[in-house]
């Protein structure tokens, strides 16, 4: 029998969560304090109801909420805290393989520079795995709200820390109005570079938005693809050349793409025999742990024992890491998954 207790025991892959969106309630109150910055709670319970977002019309205002936590990262200490706080948090959820993103323009306010921020992120990653037994590594964000130039100089120095723990690049942000080939020279230069790329699409805008992801700017994998399902012919393109997805089901439903998690497509895509596997998109703002979504995926939407296990090898399989690594990770996990009851 499945409970939300097995399903806390189980390995998982955690790739699509936001480091600005996942901070711990009582640390941005600690950084708070040393950045002299105001926040509207001084008790973390209160603070961490606050940052819940349960009241966007659409994804624009629950992006809002990340000036809050974006004002906090704006030093070396603050950035590896947090970074090594993920670890511990993730380990403690059956994470074993975590793929953090975060913009590293976002952190230049107080003066740091795109390396001092990304060599911020990867010291706390590195004692993190270290002290939890975790694999974690860094996909890089620029956002469309953006210059391309500014994409492309994220882009630029991500390929310069490839082989240092950087994996990927992304595109996050408000995705109305503002299609990714608009940044198609940053893609250019990671897909040069040899990197992975993946690109949130297919949620405030359509499946045209997933289209331009991966004809024009080179992507391995998909970020949301929630309205992938628009176009038939593209979804059944996805299926057939083994796409990951990397589906958010709880801030889908935050940002009002989807109704409920009962409407939510991915048992669709799962059907259709699309690859798909779940993350959490941000434990803060969404209120949610890797654990709870494969649960809610369990209540809302049916999927059994069997089925959880197939999306959680589809997450260590579609890892940007490299292949006897990653060979490595997935027979593991298979052979934890069945000892696992």
């Amino acid at each position: 029998m499945l409970t939300r207790e097995l399903v806390a025991r189980l390995p998982k892959a955690e790739l699509h969560v936001h480091l600005d969106g996942s901070l711990r309630p009582r640390t941005m109150l600690d950084l708070a304090r040393q950045a002299r910055v105001e926040l509207p709670a001084s008790d973390p319970d209160a603070l961490a109801r606050y940052m819940v977002v349960d009241d966007a019309r659409h994804l624009e205002d629950y992006l809002a909420r990340f000036d809050l936590t974006v004002a906090l990262l704006q030093t070396p200490e603050a950035i590896e805290r947090v970074a090594y706080e993920m670890c511990e948090d993730a380990a403690a959820d059956g994470v074993r393989y975590l793929e953090i993103r975060y913009c590293p323009s976002l952190s230049r306010h107080g003066g740091l520079t795109l390396d001092e921020v990304i060599e911020a992120e990867l010291r706390g990653l590195a004692r993190g795995e270290t002290d939890f037994g975790i694999t974690a590594r860094i996909i890089n964000c620029s956002l469309r709200h953006y210059r391309p130039e500014q994409s492309l100089e994220v882009a630029r120095h991500s390929v310069a820390f490839r082989d240092r723990g950087v994996v990927a690049f992304d595109l996050a942000g408000g995705e109305a109005g503002r299609p990714p080939a608009m940044h198609q020279a940053a893609f250019d230069a990671a897909a040069d570079g040899c990197l992975g790329i993946t690109v949130h699409a297919g949620e405030a805008a359509g499946a045209d938005s997933v289209a331009q992801a991966l004809h024009r700017c080179h992507a391995n994998r998909i970020g949301h693809a929630t309205r992938l399902h628009e176009d038939p012919a593209l979804a059944a393109w996805v299926r057939d050349r083994r796409v990951p997805l990397e589906i958010n089901i709880t801030s889908n439903v935050q940002t009002r793409v989807v109704a409920r998690p009962e409407d939510h497509p991915v048992r669709r895509y799962f059907d259709d025999g699309l690859v798909v596997t779940l993350s959490t998109d941000n434990w803060l703002m969404s209120g949610v742990s890797l654990s709870g979504e494969y649960w809610l995926a369990h209540r809302a939407l049916g999927f059994t024992r069997e089925e959880i296990d197939r999306m959680i090898v589809n997450g260590f399989e579609s890892a940007f890491l490299p292949w006897p690594e990653r060979a490595a990770l997935v027979a593991a996990v298979r052979d934890e998954l069945a000892g696992t009851r």
